[in-house]
């Protein structure tokens, strides 16, 4: 299914039947780092790019776009497609046990749909919130054109301990859904493993840490969830299957515990100290900080969460000049989809410290090879993806026109 969010690409009669169709526009941004191209042509057969200028062939229906900038199709590394917002625990428990998950499913292809039209071409989701496998068949309409969508790479159900997940606090006597699969021990957590493999997840995601709070030295803290045995047995799992690992960890003693697990992705990483920085850089440890949600869920969850946007701000600063790997993530369905553009997170990573184009590149090159799709995805080449985006302007510039793709919405 082609990805290529121009409306007049779309709709446009000629590509229906020729399939060939040459994108003009004032600039390009390719995704590599390199110069901006100017002026810019993308030649498209079928689902991929064929050329970057040269001469039009002559069996392309040819569209200018005038003074817009392409870029590759954005990848949001951190969503939740079947979540409709969580700031309290009243948000979360509602759908949980107020939806039944037909209608969840219909809520997460409003959810792709509204993505789509924001120019991301492709999400990482990291857990369905009690919804089970429900990931796996909307990612199966998607790919069969049931319904649109980006490309989809799922985590199923994602993995806790006993006691360190939502829904909590209800009578014992009381059996209600949890919002992951708990798992408890090593052979417990190689067993999960298999199994959420087995129904289709691309990614395995742990819960590393939870209870947050803050130091008498001011630095903030967690529980850890996972014991180290656990931890790495899971991990262990995961690689031996060829399936990677993220690992929802805020502070020290769960990002510790991960990383000492080998993980793949530190998700969030609210408060980490330098030297875990400093060890992520040598294990080539991806951070996806979803600068997004934390900023719009704090101020309504107060206590200690009033404090996380600014040990977030001085941990994502620290990475930064550090040169971890940053892959753009939002953490949407934290937040209601139709509530904030996931787009916003380009304004945040700038404000924090990237340019815009480290910005641009997080949410394309550096998050394809996070997903190990830099073959096909997150730059424009000849023979990848045509997931191809244009927005008004040059967001070199102005980063919030990348906020305003011109999609199927348009």
């Amino acid at each position: 299914m082609k990805r290529l969010l121009v409306l007049a690409l779309i709709a446009c009669p000629a590509f229906a039947a020729e399939n060939v169709v040459a994108l003009r526009a004032a600039r390009m941004i390719d995704g590599r780092g390199g110069n901006v191209v100017s002026p810019a042509l993308i030649v498209v057969r079928g689902s991929n790019i064929e050329s970057i200028g040269g001469s039009v062939p002559a069996d392309a229906h040819t569209i200018d776009l005038g003074d817009m900038t392409l870029l590759p199709g954005l990848i949001d590394a951190h969503t939740h497609i079947l979540l409709q917002g969580d700031i309290t625990s009243a948000d979360y428990d509602e759908q949980l046990f107020k939806e039944s998950m037909p209608y969840r499913a219909l809520r997460a292809s409003r959810a792709v749909k509204i993505a789509l039209e924001h120019g991301f071409t492709a999400l990482r989701d990291l857990e369905t919130e009690g919804a089970m496998y429900t990931d796996v068949d909307v990612k199966r309409a998607i790919n069969n054109g049931v319904i649109p969508g980006p490309r989809l790479f799922v985590s199923t159900r994602a993995m806790s301990v006993t006691g360190g997940y939502g829904p909590s606090g209800y009578s014992p006597e009381i059996v209600y859904p949890m919002g992951v699969q708990i798992v408890d021990g090593v052979e417990g957590g190689r067993k999960a493993v298999r199994e959420q493999i087995a129904h289709g997840a691309d990614w395995i995601k742990v819960y590393a840490d939870r209870s947050y709070f803050v130091q008498k030295d001011g630095a903030l803290s967690s529980i850890p969830t996972f014991t180290a045995e656990e931890m790495r047995a899971i991990v262990d799992e995961a690689h031996r299957l060829r399936h990677k690992v993220a690992a929802h960890a805020m502070a020290r003693p769960g990002i510790e515990n991960a990383l000492n697990a080998g993980v793949d992705s530190i998700e969030h990483g609210i408060a980490i100290p330098d030297d875990l920085l400093d060890l992520m850089v040598a294990r080539g440890v991806y951070l996806c900080p979803t600068l997004t949600v934390t900023e719009y869920v704090a101020p309504g969850r107060g206590g200690v969460w009033a404090k996380i946007p600014d040990y977030h701000r001085d941990s994502f600063q620290r990475a930064l000049r550090k040169g971890v790997k940053i892959a753009f993530g939002t953490d949407a369905g934290g937040f209601p989809w139709d509530a904030v553009n996931e787009a916003k997170e380009f304004e945040y990573e700038t404000r924090y410290g990237m340019t815009p184009m480290q910005a641009i590149q997080s949410a394309t090159r550096v998050a394809a090879e996070l997903l190990g799709m830099s073959d096909r995805m997150g730059t424009l080449e000849p023979g990848k993806f045509a997931d191809i985006v244009a927005v008004p302007g040059n967001p070199l510039q102005d980063i919030t026109a990348l906020q305003r793709v011109s999609g199927s919405d348009s």
